[in-house]
């Protein structure tokens, strides 16, 4: 489809002799919210690794931004565009906020209304306050963000976020929510991987369920919020 920014066919994908991935199909289209939702151990984490270059699949096709990416290198898939916001955050204990924001601004795809460090402050006000912390001396919470505004600052075509609202307090975890639904509101195209099902209906357009490495039910945010049984079956809430 023309307007598709991303799309993976037929992956497969595995670690040694333990295959995971077994023929995933996924489409997002340009300017889209998307989720990817399973139990633990079905393939999200897998696909992910995939699509960023950290994992050459064995079989299946990747296309992004108009290109076949797959097996590309990690450094070569982000300067096409594609961001992630990694579990876990990844933020260095040695490097101000400053820093990592100045690290990581770049505009390589020629945004015209490109996501520059004093941007991010004013989404995170919190940021900018700490501006010369070291990444150490920095909440769950204001790591997220940073890892987020870390990511914005590249300008992506595709954001990804995995696992991005785990081990957050609730009310950073609206904070985050929030974020989302501003980049949502402003166009930019996202991939979530999460749990928090209710509030990922409220954000997402589309939604992906997979089970022992493939998606088993695609559909949109009115049809999974209508059809809770799909909830118990294939994700465990």
């Amino acid at each position: 489809m023309s307007d598709a920014l991303l799309e993976i066919e037929g992956l497969r994908a595995g670690y040694g002799d333990s295959q995971v991935l077994f023929g995933l199909d996924l489409r997002i289209a340009a300017g889209e919210v998307a989720t990817l939702l399973g139990r633990n151990g079905m393939g999200k984490s897998t696909t992910l690794r995939c699509l960023t270059g950290w994992l050459a699949p064995n079989g299946g096709r990747i296309r992004f931004a108009g290109e076949d990416v797959t097996g590309w290198r990690a450094d070569r898939i982000a300067r096409l565009g594609l961001a992630i916001v990694p579990e876990g955050r990844q933020i260095f204990p040695n490097l101000s906020v400053l820093e990592h924001l100045r690290a990581f601004e770049a505009n390589r795809c020629r945004a015209t209304e490109p996501w520059t460090v004093e941007r991010v402050f004013a989404l995170f006000p919190r940021l900018k306050e700490r501006e010369s912390n070291m990444g150490q001396q920095l909440s769950g919470g204001e790591q997220q963000m940073l890892a987020i505004g870390r990511a914005l600052v590249t300008n992506p075509r595709l954001l990804v976020l995995d696992e991005a609202t785990e081990g957050l307090a609730p009310l950073i975890r609206e904070d985050i929510w929030r974020c989302l639904d501003t980049l949502r509101q402003a166009g930019q195209t996202i991939l979530v991987v999460d749990k928090y099902v209710k509030r990922l209906i409220r954000l997402a357009d589309r939604h992906s369920i997979l089970e022992r490495g493939q998606v088993v039910w695609r559909g949109d945010s009115a049809a999974l919020a209508t059809d809770q049984g799909l909830w118990h079956r294939h994700l465990g809430v």
